[in-house]
């Protein structure tokens, strides 16, 4: 056996196809053979919840090593893994090609997988990842159900967490009663065709976050590519699956997969790029979806189609060059670098979109908002990412700029509100609400965004 070496990580396909993947006696020699590893380790004990809670197990059993934990106790373990992929982009010296062939989130999305064909996850957990039909239903009151969810209301949130599971006094994204693809339509932006990148064009995968909850980030992108020459358009064929997958509904997120790859399939051969709005999303289309089905055309053409919108904005600047027109942003931006965004292994593409606008250097946020999607909302899990991410909050806080954002819309609100739990008078300091970087390059070309909001 070699130990190191300079070779690229790699990802095995998702193996889940084969009967052993859902096997509860090979997952737990599985689970057993990786955790012995990550505790002769433990270069990840800061990263989340699952290790601290693995290394916890082990120093407080008989013997101190794993051998005298039981596995029933590898629930919380699993239950703690926000699916973020930290730990194999940047901590795990034995992911594959290492011999030992470690992938820590995979394994629990493994586990996952079966907890989901044994029906062990709740009714209310798999509602709450109804995004599509939850917009649909609450753009139709989007009024009512913002006032029913706002933070501090304390006639309904109690009742919520109680029915729910939603902690009460986590805060949720607002709904829209015109969603970004009903905006579009009416307000259109106007093409730039002298711009340097005139000729581009792409299709915007709206998500479902962007979609039903913050439209005013798929109008920023839509009025800074058309700035720039690019003929882009919308399409929003269904959410990605990611809130199926932190339950581990393969099947159900291999279908969504399909479905959207489909759609997409003429707009790839037209010759347009895929842009995705939120990074979890594009890190779908490019990575995740691929490892589940490795052998599907369609989503090998638009893994290698997709960009992130970040991404794609720095590309232009690189080859093209940006339209004129760029003011500076004064008071400064925070900017956490989402986990899904680093796990696309392309660099701080949000930051050096942000560097764009004069004299703009960003304070960049490098660390993990602990909130983990759908997980960060839940009574039993949302004290822990509060208590998590106090020192990506107590940066921000510290760095005293007008603005903080961040690639994945509920890591923003979700650090703005720990800000405020550290009791940092985060109205004062956070002069503007939390919002996608794309929007304040938008700003910076003078874009008028009020009527997306």
């Amino acid at each position: 056996m070699v130990e190191g070496g300079l070779k690229a990580p790699m990802r095995h396909p998702v193996d889940w196809h084969n009967p052993d993947f859902f096997d509860a006696d090979s997952l737990d020699a599985e689970m057993r053979r990786v955790f012995d590893i990550c505790h002769g380790c433990r270069r990840c004990f800061n990263l989340c919840d699952s290790f601290p809670r693995l290394f916890d197990l082990i120093d407080a059993s008989d013997t101190g090593e794993l051998d005298s934990v039981a596995s029933a106790d590898f629930t919380p373990v699993v239950d703690a893994c926000t699916l973020c992929d930290m730990c194999f982009m940047t901590k795990c010296p034995y992911v594959p090609p290492h011999e030992f062939n470690l992938d820590f989130p995979h394994l629990m999305l493994r586990a996952r997988a079966i907890d989901s064909t044994r029906g062990k996850v709740g009714f209310a957990a798999r509602q709450l990842t109804e995004t599509d039909r939850n917009g649909r239903l609450a753009r139709l009151a989007a009024p009512l159900i913002n006032w029913a969810t706002r933070r501090g209301n304390w006639l309904t949130r109690p009742i919520l967490e109680l029915v729910a599971g939603i902690h009460r006094d986590v805060e949720l994204p607002s709904f829209h009663a015109k969603t970004l693809m009903a905006r579009a339509k009416l307000e259109a932006a106007e093409i730039d065709h002298a711009a340097p990148a005139q000729g581009r064009k792409a299709v915007i995968f709206a998500t479902c976050f962007v979609n039903y909850n913050n439209p005013k980030a798929g109008m920023a992108a839509l009025g800074v590519l058309a700035k720039n020459g690019v003929a882009a358009v919308l399409a929003y064929p269904g959410c990605c699956g990611m809130p199926q997958l932190e339950h581990g509904d393969l099947e159900r997120v291999a279908g969504q997969a399909r479905k959207v790859a489909a759609h997409f399939k003429d707009h790839i051969a037209q010759g347009y790029d895929v842009i995705a709005l939120v990074p979890s999303c594009a890190l779908m289309l490019k990575s995740e979806w691929p490892l589940l089905l490795p052998d599907d055309e369609d989503i090998k053409r638009l893994a290698q189609a997709t960009r992130d919108i970040c991404e794609y904005v720095v590309d232009i600047a690189a080859n093209e060059g940006m339209a004129a027109g760029l003011s500076p942003v004064e008071g400064g931006v925070s900017l956490h670098i989402a986990c899904h965004a680093r796990a696309q292994n392309m660099g701080h593409k949000a930051a050096d979109m942000l560097r764009l606008i004069p004299g703009m250097d960003p304070d960049v946020l490098e660390r993990c908002s602990a909130h983990g999607g759908s997980v960060g909302i839940t009574k039993d899990y949302f004290e822990t990412a509060v208590k998590l991410c106090q020192p990506v909050a107590k940066r921000a806080a510290e760095q005293g700029n007008a603005y903080v954002c961040s690639e994945c819309p509920l890591a923003g609100k979700h650090v703005v509100q720990c800000m405020e739990s550290m009791e940092q008078d985060a109205t004062g300091t956070v002069e503007h609400a939390p919002g996608h970087p794309i929007e304040i390059l938008a700003q910076a070309y003078g874009i008028d965004l009020e009527a997306a909001r």
